[in-house]
């Protein structure tokens, strides 16, 4: 089959001929007919996460099942599915609770093993981790969800309620914050938005964000949805009392040890939480708000590429301050 490849960390990625890959008794192998590009696919390629080389990224990706492993009972071939970006193991406490994203034996494609931008991908442990999709979600729609779109599902509303009139502010209007703006606007929240990069936040205020350049104990929930220590210092003092902090964007080498202003965590009785992705078990409230029209995560969608350019895409990500916004999906045609 025909696959994004790059050989080493940095190295232009490029389109190869590489073998089909094996269906596992507990898995499927998936047709990709969509894949998001994401800034966790540049990381890899740049080398901030180790994955084994040669290597096929893509992680976000909606398709039809191909091939079907002996061990699956609730998938047949040729269902319309998605998968989120963590895919456990289906068998530990952690799996059958329902809280697969913190799995500790998970496989993610992209990383662990070769992704998406593929003409097929296996998921494993296929019961606990593959999302059947509604008829009226389309494969580039859903290929934005995996990802950046489930991760701000939960990192909003997975972690305590939210008020009716919560305000919300956000750093970094990638693709995480972008998908957490148009969320809590749908939700009929007040969102702030704060980001260095003009497309951004052009972006972020068409879909109901007002832009700011500071906040100050006036969030109920703020998500820091880059990933420094700026932001995540800036995230908790946007905070009011009894105020959420959100960790969505990863913390990377010397940000992986930032400190946060402790004083104003106790004496205003702040919650510091993480977030990492969302359980397969928990997409059904997100998809009905989808396949409803409430949710549209098609709006996030910038730009759609052919998926023979997702390699030229995926090293374009080089610069921290995109001259355009909204994400990039991979279609293959055919």
């Amino acid at each position: 089959m025909r696959a994004i490849v790059y050989d080493a960390f940095g190295a232009p990625p490029r389109v190869a001929e590489v073998p089909e890959p094996a269906c596992p008794p507990d898995g499927v192998v998936i047709d990709v007919r969509a894949s998001g590009l994401c800034r966790s696919d540049w990381h890899a390629w740049r080398g901030h996460e180790p994955v084994p080389l040669p290597h096929i990224p893509g992680h976000e990706f909606a398709g039809i099942v191909v091939a079907v492993g002996p061990l699956v009972g609730g998938f047949s071939l040729g269902e319309r599915v998605t998968a989120p970006f963590v895919n456990g193991c289906g068998i530990c406490e952690f799996c059958t609770s329902g809280r697969a994203q913190v799995c500790p034996d998970q496989t993610q494609p992209g990383f662990t093993h070769p992704g998406s931008f593929a003409e097929r991908v296996v998921v494993r442990a296929a019961d606990t981790n593959l999302v059947r999709l509604p008829d009226s979600v389309g494969f580039v729609q859903a290929a934005s969800l995996g990802c950046r779109f489930a991760t701000a599902f939960r990192a909003l509303t997975g972690h305590g309620p939210v008020p009716d009139d919560a305000v919300i502010a956000v750093y970094g209007c990638g693709g995480v914050g972008l998908s957490v703006i148009l969320i809590a606007a749908a939700l009929n929240l007040r969102v702030l938005a704060i980001d260095p990069s003009p497309a951004a936040n052009s972006f972020a205020a068409s879909l109901g964000a007002v832009i700011v350049h500071e906040v100050v104990e006036e969030a109920d929930i703020a998500v820091d949805a880059y990933g420094s220590a700026a932001t995540a210092e800036a995230s908790v003092r946007a905070l009011r009392r009894g105020g959420r902090h959100v960790q969505v964007g990863l913390m990377l080498g010397d940000d992986a040890r930032a400190p946060l202003p402790w004083d104003l965590v106790v004496a205003r009785e702040l919650q510091v939480v993480g977030s990492h992705g969302m359980a397969a078990a928990d997409y059904p409230p997100m998809l009905d708000l989808v396949a409803r029209g409430r949710l549209d995560p098609g709006r996030l969608i910038g730009s759609e590429i052919p998926m023979e350019a997702a390699g030229v895409a995926l090293s374009g990500m080089d610069s921290p301050i995109p001259a355009h916004a909204g994400m990039v999906v991979a279609v293959r045609q055919g």
